[in-house]
C-alpha cells in the first residue's frame, strides 16, 4: 500500500512519553559517557522530572504527501518545493515525504518563567532541560511510529530532519506549516519563525522503496517499539516504555 495523495492531517494526543535522563543531563552540558553528575544534581533532576511529568501535554500532528519530484536539493510536493542541500545523498530515492509538529504544550515553559522569576534559578534551568529533552524523546517516538507506518505500506523511513538544523535553513519553517499546521496541537509561527510554544519541533522525514536507512545511525538502536519482528540491532537501554 502506498500513499497516492496527501493525506489529511492526523492528530496524535496523549501521546506516551519517556525522558532519557542522559539527555536531559546533556542539556546541562554534562557529555554522555564522561561527565558524572553529583548527587546534588540528580536529586535537582529528580525533581525537575517528576515537576516536568505533570506539566507536559505531549501531541504530534503529521501528515503523509506523496514527492512529485526531486534532485540532490530539493523535494518538490504539490504546491511546495523545499530545498535542503544534500538531500538525495542523505536520504537516497524517496516517494514519499511525512511533516509533523510535535509539542508538549507551554505549562512547562510557564512554569520556567515563574521559577526565574521566584529566583529558584537550579530547578528553574534543570526544568527547562527536561523540557527540552522531552520533546526531543516526542519527536523520536513520533519518528519510530512514521517507521511502522512505513513498514506496513512496505516503504523504508529515514531519520527526521528539521528546518534550522544542519545545511536546512530555518527560513523555510514557514513551508513546513503549510505542510502541516500546527493549530491543531496549538502551535503558532511568527513572521521570525520562532514558534510557540517553545519546546515544539517541526520534523519532516522521507519514505520509499528504496530509501536509505541508518545513514549516519542505527535507526533500531535508537527505537523503542518492543518486539518489532524488523529489529535489526538491540535499542539502547537508557529509556524504557
Amino acid at each position: 500500500m502506498t500513499v497516492a495523495q496527501p493525506s489529511e492531517p492526523l492528530v496524535l494526543s496523549d501521546v506516551p512519553l519517556a525522558i532519557d535522563p542522559d539527555e536531559v543531563l546533556r542539556f546541562q552540558g554534562y557529555k554522555r559517557g564522561g561527565d558524572v553528575a553529583g548527587a546534588e544534581v540528580i536529586a535537582l533532576l529528580d525533581e525537575a522530572l517528576a515537576l516536568g511529568r505533570t506539566l507536559m501535554a505531549p501531541r504530534a500532528v503529521l501528515r503523509w504527501m506523496p514527492v512529485r519530484d526531486e534532485d540532490a536539493d530539493h523535494l518538490v510536493l504539490d504546491d511546495v518545493t523545499l530545498s535542503i542541500p544534500g538531500i538525495r545523498r542523505s536520504w537516497g530515492t524517496v516517494t514519499h515525504v511525512i511533516a509533523a509538529v510535535v509539542t508538549i504544550g507551554a505549562a512547562l515553559e510557564r512554569r520556567v518563567a515563574e521559577l526565574w522569576e521566584a529566583r529558584e534559578l537550579p530547578l528553574a534551568a534543570m526544568l527547562d532541560s527536561v523540557g527540552s529533552g522531552a520533546v526531543e524523546s516526542l519527536a523520536e517516538h513520533v519518528n519510530d511510529l512514521l517507521c511502522q507506518q512505513g513498514i506496513a505500506r512496505g516503504l523504508n523511513v529515514t531519520n527526521r530532519i528539521s528546518p534550522g538544523y544542519g545545511a536546512w535553513d530555518v527560513v523555510e519553517q514557514p513551508l513546513m506549516f503549510r505542510l502541516v499546521p500546527g493549530a491543531p496541537v496549538g502551535v503558532r509561527l511568527n513572521e521570525a519563525c520562532f514558534m510557540t510554544p517553545e519546546k515544539t519541533i517541526t520534523l519532516l522525514v522521507g519514505a520509499g522503496p528504496e530509501a536509505r536507512v541508518d545513514h549516519y545511525f542505527a535507526q533500531c538502536a535508537r527505537c523503542w517499539m518492543a518486539g518489532c519482528a524488523y529489529r535489526r540491532v538491540p535499542a539502547r537501554g537508557s529509556v524504557s516504555r
